[in-house]
């Protein structure tokens, strides 16, 4: 049934009642450079559910970094539609955005996103201040004193430490070498296995085919979806 001769929460019923988390609708993102307008993404409709794993392929500018952020509540679409746990993104407030992108989903960057200054624990327990949970312990390295995969597993703590139901990862090897690369995904594979959602993009072939199902990007569009064959 077509969504417009449906209620709201009749259609956000259908939608969670499916397993679908993440259901977008002709999304499209035009940024205004000067005079010039760049077609980010244009007209993208996709399902993704509860417990997939799934990793967004595409080549420098084909807005995978885009849909990504789209997807987070990071950035608003200039048309479309966006349902996040049945729930339509653009009927949602400002307080209603902060919280999802606090506590229902995760993210995890190539640059880690750690707070030089602060204690690796410290970072971690940033998420859980915002909410108002004490910390009783802290662990004194600063990011400046771990390595690479070190920083990447503080960062994935942060992003789980309020178990979000998404986990959205960017590039999370991109920094790292292979060896620890694979350490990493190796954590991502556990977290998958745990029935968390699990959204990663990536240039690299042989990490996207971590992921049980891969989406490429070109040009703005969708250009296929396939399951990984094992």
């Amino acid at each position: 049934m077509p969504v417009e001769t449906q209620t709201t929460d009749s259609y956000r019923e259908d939608l969670v009642n499916s397993g679908v988390v993440i259901k977008t609708e002709e999304l499209a993102k035009i940024y205004e450079m000067g005079a010039e307008q760049v077609h980010a993404l244009r007209g993208v409709n996709l399902e993704i559910r509860k417990g997939e794993y799934v990793a967004i392929m595409g080549p420098s500018g084909s807005g995978k970094s885009t849909l990504m952020n789209l997807i987070g509540c990071l950035d608003s679409p200039t048309s479309g539609k966006y349902w996040l746990a049945g729930r339509l993104v653009s009927d949602l407030d400002d307080d209603e955005l902060a919280y999802i992108r606090n506590k229902e989903i995760g993210f995890v960057f190539q640059t880690f996103n750690l707070l030089p200054r602060a204690t690796a624990l410290h970072n971690v327990e940033l998420p859980l201040i915002y909410n108002g949970t004490p910390a009783e312990e802290r662990m004194q390295h600063k990011p400046n004193e771990l390595s690479g995969g070190q920083r990447q597993r503080v960062a994935i703590a942060r992003a789980l430490v309020n178990n979000p139901s998404i986990v959205l990862a960017d590039e999370p090897t991109g920094n790292l070498d292979s060896k620890t690369g694979e350490e990493i995904m190796a954590l991502f594979e556990n977290l998958y296995r745990q029935a968390n959602t699990i959204i990663l993009v990536t240039h690299e072939n042989d990490i996207a085919r971590h992921a049980h199902r891969i989406i490429h990007i070109r040009d703005g569009r969708i250009a296929s979806d396939e399951a990984v064959k094992r």
